[in-house]
């Protein structure tokens, strides 16, 4: 990434896909050398784009002013999460419709650094700290511009070809990541970054926070860092390969969440991690400070109360029916969960589900928090108990009493706003959670 002007690096965003979506032009755009406002349909029609009576295999509606915007109806967010829901949403820059999949997918185009605002308005709140803000800002650059990069390689032919699953007829090893975007660089749902155009008002302080770091990102062996990050690492961070590819990345690795950044026992055996569990240790994300949190979580967010230590409790017929649904196989009773292996943090990667017909073996950590949820459970990092057996010695209810809340890998953003609280300075916050990374400006 070597642009001197981050105005020429511009991103496109996925926002929505739909046969039919109605948007409106709150400014004159340009589209097919006309100049268009207002109201606007487009539809699926025969494989390609209805618009105006007139049928496009793409089109593009390119803003006059760089500070013109339009709003996109019925752009669902929190997807498969306990709060989904639709909004209608304002961008800036340009607005792109393409045909994938049987569907019209809309995705905005627009510099980096714009993009860059609305990013940390969407994932922060206003109140939060400067070095909090600034911190998140350099993460979320290198994360887009890291993506972008592998985005590129594999369009030339550089991917390396790994298949992000593994399957035998007793087993199921499974990641999410973002190679599945092909018509654009990122989403705009939680499964890229969170971005929700200028929805929500940008605050004077997230521009100061962005352009304080303007072009500034983490770089580790002269690569872009993959900077990942979640809402609270339960104590101790999580390595990449337990979650993702099999691959160490070395400023991803496990530690403490404080100040003692080695004190903590091997969490891979399941005596210490189902110790560390069932307790709740002093961390920079344990925390209950709802002026620390609310700079955090967003008001939907915070409909989730309890994220450092938590409980789930199934009934036998709850959890039969959610496994059966999520798996589409047939157990019979649930008698057991099972980890198998669990890494650094004590996120379980590989457990083993046991049924009175069948047995199965599943990973890693969020197919794991997926079938054991409606939407996603917080992590895997949990312990399970179970009671009322009848005289089978089937189990009638089971909990599962966890930590954290998201993947545990790179930046807690409880720990970091809690370390930003404290008065550590964003460089400071960055080095904690990425280890042997450096930050560079790179234009």
């Amino acid at each position: 990434m070597n642009k001197t002007n981050d105005q020429q690096v511009e991103v496109s965003v996925g926002i929505v896909s739909a046969e039919r979506i109605h948007f409106i032009l709150n400014a004159p755009y340009n589209a097919k050398g006309k100049e268009v406002s207002g109201e606007q349909t487009v539809e699926l029609s025969e494989g390609a784009i209805l618009w105006n009576g007139d049928i496009y295999r793409e089109i593009t509606f390119c803003p006059q002013d760089s500070e013109s915007s339009f709003s996109l109806d019925d752009v669902v967010i929190g997807i498969n999460f306990h709060w989904e829901r639709k909004e209608t949403q304002t961008f800036l820059g340009s607005l792109r419709f393409v045909v994938e999949e049987g569907k019209i997918c809309a995705i905005n185009q627009l510099p980096v650094e714009r993009y860059l605002e609305s990013v940390i308005s969407s994932e922060m709140s206003a109140t939060s700290s400067m070095e909090l803000l600034k911190s998140h800002a350099v993460i979320s650059r290198s994360w887009l511009l890291a993506q972008m990069e592998k985005r590129k390689n594999v369009a030339k032919g550089g991917n390396n070809g790994f298949f992000s699953f593994v399957k035998t007829d007793d087993e199921l090893i499974r990641w999410y990541d973002r190679e599945d975007h092909t018509i654009f660089d990122v989403c705009a749902d939680d499964h890229c970054q969170r971005y929700q155009g200028i929805t929500k008002e940008t605050s004077p302080h997230v521009k100061e926070a962005v352009a304080a770091t303007r072009g500034m990102i983490l770089s580790y062996d002269g690569e872009i860092c993959d900077a990942r990050f979640y809402k609270s690492c339960g104590g101790v961070l999580e390595e990449f390969q337990y979650c993702w590819e099999n691959i160490k990345k070395p400023y991803l690795i496990a530690l403490r969440d404080s100040e003692n950044e080695s004190d903590f026992p091997d969490l891979t055996i399941e005596a210490n991690a189902d110790k560390w569990i069932r307790e709740s240790p002093a961390s920079y994300c344990n925390t209950n400070d709802k002026s620390i949190l609310t700079q955090v979580l967003n008001d939907y967010d915070q409909e989730t109360s309890d994220f450092y230590r938590w409980k789930v409790n199934y009934s036998q017929q709850e959890l039969r029916t959610l496994i059966e649904d999520k798996t589409k196989m047939s157990f019979g009773d649930i008698l057991d969960l099972v980890p198998l292996e669990r890494g650094k943090s004590g996120r379980i990667w590989r457990m083993k589900i046991v049924g009175s017909e069948r047995s199965f073996i599943i990973g890693k950590e969020l197919e794991i928090r997926r079938v054991l949820s409606n939407s996603h459970l917080y992590s895997s990092a949990f312990v399970v108990d179970k009671f009322d057996k009848d005289a089978n010695g089937v189990p009638q209810r089971f909990e599962l009493i966890g930590a954290g809340w998201g993947h545990g890998v790179g930046l807690c953003q409880i720990g970091a706003a809690v370390m930003g609280a404290k008065g550590y300075k964003y460089d400071e916050i960055l080095l904690h959670y990425y280890r042997g990374a450096e930050i560079k400006k790179i234009y």
